[in-house]
Protein backbone atom coordinates (compact mmCIF):
# COMPACT_ATOMS: atom_id res chain seq x y z
CA UNK A 1 0.00 0.00 0.00
CA UNK A 2 1.25 3.36 -1.00
CA UNK A 3 1.41 5.69 1.79
CA UNK A 4 2.75 9.61 2.20
CA UNK A 5 4.90 10.30 5.02
CA UNK A 6 3.29 10.62 8.19
CA UNK A 7 0.23 9.16 6.92
CA UNK A 8 -2.48 7.71 9.40
CA UNK A 9 -3.63 4.56 8.08
CA UNK A 10 -6.72 3.20 9.19
CA UNK A 11 -7.40 -0.51 10.15
CA UNK A 12 -11.10 -1.85 10.50
CA UNK A 13 -11.51 -4.90 11.39
CA UNK A 14 -15.06 -6.25 10.28
CA UNK A 15 -17.85 -8.07 12.30
CA UNK A 16 -19.93 -10.35 11.25
CA UNK A 17 -21.83 -9.65 8.04
CA UNK A 18 -18.97 -7.37 7.08
CA UNK A 19 -16.43 -9.46 4.40
CA UNK A 20 -14.92 -6.59 2.86
CA UNK A 21 -16.35 -2.47 1.56
CA UNK A 22 -17.48 -1.12 -1.26
CA UNK A 23 -16.27 2.28 -3.02
CA UNK A 24 -12.12 1.69 -1.89
CA UNK A 25 -9.69 3.10 -5.17
CA UNK A 26 -7.24 0.46 -6.15
CA UNK A 27 -8.55 -2.31 -3.77
CA UNK A 28 -6.22 -5.39 -3.22
CA UNK A 29 -6.40 -8.07 -1.32
CA UNK A 30 -3.08 -9.30 0.28
CA UNK A 31 -1.40 -11.82 2.28
CA UNK A 32 0.04 -11.01 5.34
CA UNK A 33 2.51 -13.31 7.65
CA UNK A 34 2.60 -12.74 11.65
CA UNK A 35 5.15 -14.17 13.81
CA UNK A 36 1.47 -14.97 16.16
CA UNK A 37 0.03 -17.23 13.59
CA UNK A 38 -2.24 -17.26 10.37
CA UNK A 39 -4.75 -13.59 10.51
CA UNK A 40 -8.20 -14.46 10.15
CA UNK A 41 -8.01 -13.36 6.33
CA UNK A 42 -5.81 -11.47 3.54
CA UNK A 43 -6.12 -8.17 4.14
CA UNK A 44 -8.01 -5.37 1.93
CA UNK A 45 -6.47 -2.56 1.18
CA UNK A 46 -7.02 0.17 -0.60
CA UNK A 47 -8.35 4.39 -0.05
CA UNK A 48 -11.55 5.49 1.05
CA UNK A 49 -12.47 8.96 0.20
CA UNK A 50 -8.58 9.94 -0.16
CA UNK A 51 -7.64 8.22 3.57
CA UNK A 52 -4.90 4.93 2.99
CA UNK A 53 -6.83 2.13 4.91
CA UNK A 54 -6.86 -1.71 4.96
CA UNK A 55 -9.84 -4.02 6.08
CA UNK A 56 -9.67 -7.01 7.89
CA UNK A 57 -12.84 -9.07 8.19
CA UNK A 58 -12.38 -10.39 11.61
CA UNK A 59 -14.20 -13.89 10.86
CA UNK A 60 -12.52 -14.58 7.46
CA UNK A 61 -14.71 -14.23 4.46
CA UNK A 62 -17.75 -16.17 4.57
CA UNK A 63 -18.06 -15.99 8.33
CA UNK A 64 -15.27 -19.46 8.07
CA UNK A 65 -13.88 -18.65 12.13
CA UNK A 66 -15.85 -18.86 15.06
CA UNK A 67 -14.88 -16.57 17.72
CA UNK A 68 -13.14 -19.01 19.63
CA UNK A 69 -11.06 -19.67 16.67
CA UNK A 70 -9.97 -15.90 15.72
CA UNK A 71 -6.44 -15.52 16.16
CA UNK A 72 -6.72 -11.68 17.24
CA UNK A 73 -3.26 -11.36 17.91
CA UNK A 74 -2.35 -12.41 14.57
CA UNK A 75 -4.46 -9.93 13.16
CA UNK A 76 -3.32 -6.87 15.13
CA UNK A 77 0.22 -8.08 14.38
CA UNK A 78 -0.80 -8.09 10.37
CA UNK A 79 -2.31 -4.64 10.23
CA UNK A 80 0.76 -3.41 12.28
CA UNK A 81 3.06 -4.68 9.45
CA UNK A 82 1.85 -2.99 6.69
CA UNK A 83 1.55 -0.12 8.60
CA UNK A 84 -1.75 0.66 10.24
CA UNK A 85 -1.32 3.45 12.58
CA UNK A 86 -5.29 3.46 14.14
CA UNK A 87 -7.95 0.47 14.48
CA UNK A 88 -11.78 0.58 14.20
CA UNK A 89 -13.16 -2.99 15.09
CA UNK A 90 -17.41 -3.04 14.17
CA UNK A 91 -19.13 -5.99 16.17
CA UNK A 92 -22.77 -6.85 16.66
CA UNK A 93 -23.81 -7.98 19.94
CA UNK A 94 -27.30 -8.78 21.48
CA UNK A 95 -27.87 -6.89 25.29
CA UNK A 96 -29.67 -8.41 28.25
CA UNK A 97 -30.91 -4.91 29.16
CA UNK A 98 -34.15 -4.12 27.93
CA UNK A 99 -33.25 -0.56 27.36
CA UNK A 100 -30.96 -1.56 24.82
CA UNK A 101 -33.82 -2.55 22.19
CA UNK A 102 -32.72 -4.09 18.56
CA UNK A 103 -31.25 -1.46 16.77
CA UNK A 104 -29.95 1.03 19.92
CA UNK A 105 -25.80 1.90 19.05
CA UNK A 106 -23.80 1.81 21.66
CA UNK A 107 -19.82 3.26 21.82
CA UNK A 108 -17.85 1.96 24.34
CA UNK A 109 -14.76 3.87 25.72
Amino acid sequence: MQTKPNESVIGIIGGSGIYEIDGLDNPRWITVTSACGEPSDQLLTGRLHGQAMAFLPRHGRGHKLPPSEVNYRANIDALKKIGVTDVISLSAVGSLKADLAPGTFVIVD
